[in-house]
């Protein structure tokens, strides 16, 4: 741009009179071109592989960005259905584990009621053998209260009609009377 002041004056200070803006000057053109051509070529040295680095880092970051945050969705999506397949694995266990407690439980309570039918019948029978031994013992000693009786009465007899032999005959024939009743 210097440089195409610089001609212009020059050619302005040679007596040439300035044109109007739309006269065609060769000699400007071809200034303006190269002036044009080395800004370009400066530029393109300095400003233009800095910027062009930075837009190319920009853009590798946004990609790289992109990429990442697709690769972070999909292990997301994943992640959920996985999630979702765990629960539905941990409520079938749950299900699982409440059914086989329910069936413990019942086992465990048919189990009581077994045990308490044969505790009471047990105590049932227990309870038949101690009245059938009380009946036994009540039999026995009333058994030796009539022989007792008996040989009190025997005694009197005895003592009346002296014919021992005979009444012990009769006691034991009523003895065993009453031991087969």
């Amino acid at each position: 741009m210097i440089l195409g002041k610089t001609l212009g004056l020059l050619l302005f200070s040679a007596g040439e009179a300035p044109g109007s803006p739309l006269d065609v000057n060769p000699g400007l053109i071809i200034w303006t071109l190269v002036t044009v051509a080395l800004l370009l070529i400066i530029l393109k040295k300095l400003a233009w592989k800095p910027i062009l680095n930075s837009l190319n880092e920009r853009e590798n970051f946004i990609r790289e960005s992109l990429e990442k945050a697709e690769k972070a969705r999909i292990e997301a999506e994943k992640l959920f259905e996985q999630n979702k397949e765990n629960l539905k694995k941990a409520e079938a266990e749950a299900q699982k584990i409440i059914e086989q407690g329910r069936q413990y439980a019942d086992k465990l309570r048919e189990q009581i009621l077994e045990d308490s039918k044969q505790q009471a019948k047990r105590m049932i029978e227990e309870a038949a053998q101690e009245i059938e031994r009380k009946n036994a013992e009540a039999f026995s000693k009333l058994k030796d209260q009539v022989a007792d009786i008996a040989v009190s009465a025997a005694e009197k007899i005895l003592r009346e009609n002296l014919d021992k032999e005979k009444q012990m005959k009769i006691i034991a024939k009523y003895l065993e009377d009453l031991s087969k009743n």
